[in-house]
């Protein structure tokens, strides 16, 4: 459905929801400064200190997760910094108790370039001056970076440094694998911008009954992270919500007795339904802090319920003497449902982005699905057409992981799985044909990369003859050391240049490169081109209020854009003409501020209609013929390696196929010539669609280019 075009109407005025409605800036000047909070501390007293304050902290202490992980769980990490930036001010009075608001990394960053065509560097220092008393809080991927593969060393060095300086405080940095070599990586980085390191082991299985992921193995890793890491604050990672109560009760109970001076900080998903119980075992068992969403953003995918852990654990016994003397008041559960307010109004927004999970499902406890991908995935089927398919899909995804070896699941070992759970139902195979078959298949560019190593070293090694086989036909050897320790070192000033020189057209535009957007280019080079082109057609979009972000506006209704502090455009649209000049435009009529203005804009859909949708209507791939390469699975062709009398190898990629986050190189299943390329790029191919054709080499030709040779 729709976004609602009209929001219903907030509740009436409260003292900490006055500046609402205002821009941020005049919210924050409405507000005035905020109490002291852990963010003082951490200025004071530094890393180690803000550890020590932290474990000796009389109370539990919570971290807000609206901001990144519970909008990434539940509705596609879609969220805009305008929704965020109107709350923010009441929100550093609301959490002044927190000890820290999560706010960017995981998913953020490269969605914010990719859909929401925001700067997410812009985004962190918007945030960082309306909440100048909330530690800020971030998912680092350690090698990975907020990326999905292995980037040279530097360039991770260099992005938590600039992360650092543009406000961020606290780095959960987790590995996919918990390959420690990776987690050091990044840790180091961490350390040497001057961050609070929260070093993090991540949970998966059942700790109480898994031969695998016992006691031992997570002890082993957080003492590494300790000893070797020296972590600031030691992390569990629940990224699926497995963790129940009583393995709380005992793997906590167990890491505190080992490392009692270290804090310990717990992050759950509520996605069977126990996040509240499962928190609360681990705050009886030692841990410190815990992770919760403001009610209107909790549950289900999402975190617990914020509201309901303060509420219940503060029922605690507690030392009242010493909650006196603590550098920092408890959070105050009246004033966070002021923002629980808030956020029930703007959830209706990005409604279309839900994918109807209305309730807990214990089926997470056998599919071990993260809660930060659940909705991505779902989303991700339906746009490729498996939406009536979605428990197949689940079922795929632990047959994928069993498939696998039963490996750690988060991004992005999680998107590996993902990827290959949907290639097995789009192409109907089984885990037993997937294996039998492995010598021969066009699998997804994660699972070949996984298998090669890129991503690291999972527990127990990786499954043979399955990786053998997938190398073997890409041609690959395979990666048995940390990733990133062979790669050369980034060279950001010569991409700064060629940057500056692709997009110096822009300055008269008032758009520049800066060294932050290199950064964003290192990391994602082909999002970031596509953001500068939309940035370079459009300007800055951030400022367009949610609901016209993401639907059309109907003739009538009017748009209020805060351009600066007191300087207000009202557009009001007008009405559209019915019919299409030459270029197939149509004149959009607006109201600005009482001016008439005129637009011309292409009509996509009528476009469409009049010269043919962009779906290659290519003959299906005879599935017989070895000649033939078919499409393995939905997907715009982005790149095609061969074009028609190329001589190609069995096993040669052919074209390279993309659907939505996930690529897969399709390769020939024989030796010969091209004889026919049906798509070009960009076109959209269905699974099984007719990519080129193949046929041997002749005899003559084959006994010339001997004697040539």
């Amino acid at each position: 459905p729709p976004p609602p075009k009209t929001p219903p109407p907030p509740p009436p005025p409260m003292p900490l929801f006055e500046g609402m409605k205002q821009p941020s800036g005049a919210a924050k000047q409405m507000l005035g400064k905020p109490p002291p909070g852990w963010k003082q501390v951490l200025e004071k007293d530094g890393p180690a200190g803000f550890a020590k304050a932290v474990r000796q902290h009389p109370m539990p202490l919570f971290a807000d997760t609206t901001w990144r992980d519970a909008h990434q769980s539940l509705f596609a990490t879609r969220m805009r910094t305008i929704d965020m930036a109107r709350i923010a001010p009441a929100t550093s009075y609301a959490m002044a108790g927190a000890y820290a608001v999560e706010n960017w990394g995981g998913a953020t960053f490269d969605v914010c370039l990719r859909f929401l065509r925001e700067c997410p560097w812009a985004r962190l220092e918007e945030l960082r001056e309306l909440v100048p008393n909330i530690p800020f809080q971030m998912l680092l991927r350690s090698a990975n970076a907020v990326g999905y593969t292995s980037y040279p060393d530097n360039v991770v060095y260099e992005f938590c440094k600039q992360a650092k300086i543009s406000g961020m405080d606290v780095f959960r940095v987790f590995d996919s694998l918990n390959y420690v070599d990776n987690l050091l990586l990044g840790m180091d980085a961490v350390h040497k911008a001057g961050g609070v390191v929260q070093g993090e082991v991540c949970y998966t299985g059942d700790v109480l009954t898994s031969k695998k992921y016992n006691v031992d193995y997570y002890l082993q890793i957080a003492e590494k992270l300790i000893k070797q890491g020296e972590t600031h604050v030691l992390g569990v990672k629940d990224m699926a919500g497995l963790l129940k109560p009583e393995a709380a009760k005992t793997l906590i109970g167990a890491l505190r007795a080992e490392f009692p001076d270290t804090p310990i900080h717990v992050h759950t998903h509520d996605t069977a339904g126990t996040g509240v119980a499962s928190m609360l075992a681990c705050l009886d068992a030692g841990a410190d802090v815990v992770h919760g969403a403001i009610d209107a953003m909790s549950g289900t995918t999402s975190q617990p319920s914020l509201g309901a852990l303060v509420a219940s654990a503060y029922q605690r016994p507690r030392d009242e003497a010493a909650g006196k003397r603590a550098p920092v008041p408890d959070l105050n559960r009246e004033d966070m449902l002021k923002l629980h307010d808030y956020w029930n109004v703007m959830r209706g927004h990005y409604a279309p982005f839900e994918q109807g999970v209305t309730s807990g499902s214990t089926d997470v406890f056998d599919h071990e699905m993260p809660g930060g991908q659940y909705t991505n995935l779902m989303f991700q089927s339906q746009s490729m057409g498996l939406s009536d398919q979605w428990p197949a899909v689940k079922q795929a995804y632990a047959d994928a992981n069993d498939v696998l070896g039963d490996i750690v699941k988060v991004t992005p070992s999680s998107k590996v799985v993902g990827d290959l759970a949907q290639f097995m139902v789009t192409n109907k195979m089984s885990s037993e044909e997937l294996l039998e078959k492995s010598s021969e298949l066009n699998l997804p560019t994660s699972v070949v990369e996984f298998l090669q190593g890129q991503l690291g070293q999972p527990v127990g090694g990786f499954p043979e003859p399955l990786r053998s086989n997938v190398l073997k036909k890409a041609g690959l050897q395979p990666i048995n050391d940390r990733p990133g320790k062979n790669l050369a070192a980034f060279d950001f000033k010569k991409l700064g240049e060629d940057l500056r020189e692709k997009w110096g057209y822009l300055a008269k535009e008032g758009i520049h490169i800066s060294d932050k957007d290199v950064i964003s280019a290192a990391l994602y080079p082909a999002v970031f081109e596509d953001y500068m082109k939309f940035k370079g057609q459009y300007g800055e979009v951030k400022e367009i209020p949610t609901n016209f972000f993401l639907a059309p506006a109907d003739p009538g209704e009017a748009i209020n854009v805060n351009v600066d502090v007191g300087k207000t455009l009202r557009i009001e649209l007008l009405q559209t003409s019915q019919t299409l000049n030459e270029k197939g435009q149509r004149e959009v009529w607006f109201d600005m501020n009482g001016v008439l203005r005129i637009a011309r804009i292409e009509d996509k859909k009528a476009a469409a209609v009049l010269s043919g949708p962009n779906v290659k209507k290519a003959p299906r791939a005879d599935k017989s013929n070895p000649g033939h390469v078919g499409a393995p699975m939905p997907g715009t062709i982005v790149a095609l390696k061969k074009k028609v009398g190329d001589k190609v190898k069995k096993g040669e990629a052919v074209a390279t196929l993309s659907a939505m986050k996930m690529e897969t190189v399709v390769s020939s299943g024989k030796a010969g010539r091209v004889t026919a390329v049906h798509p070009v790029e960009g076109d959209l191919l269905a699974a099984g669609d007719l990519i080129c054709e193949i046929e041997d080499v002749s005899a003559d030709e084959k006994l010339k280019e001997e004697d040539n040779h």
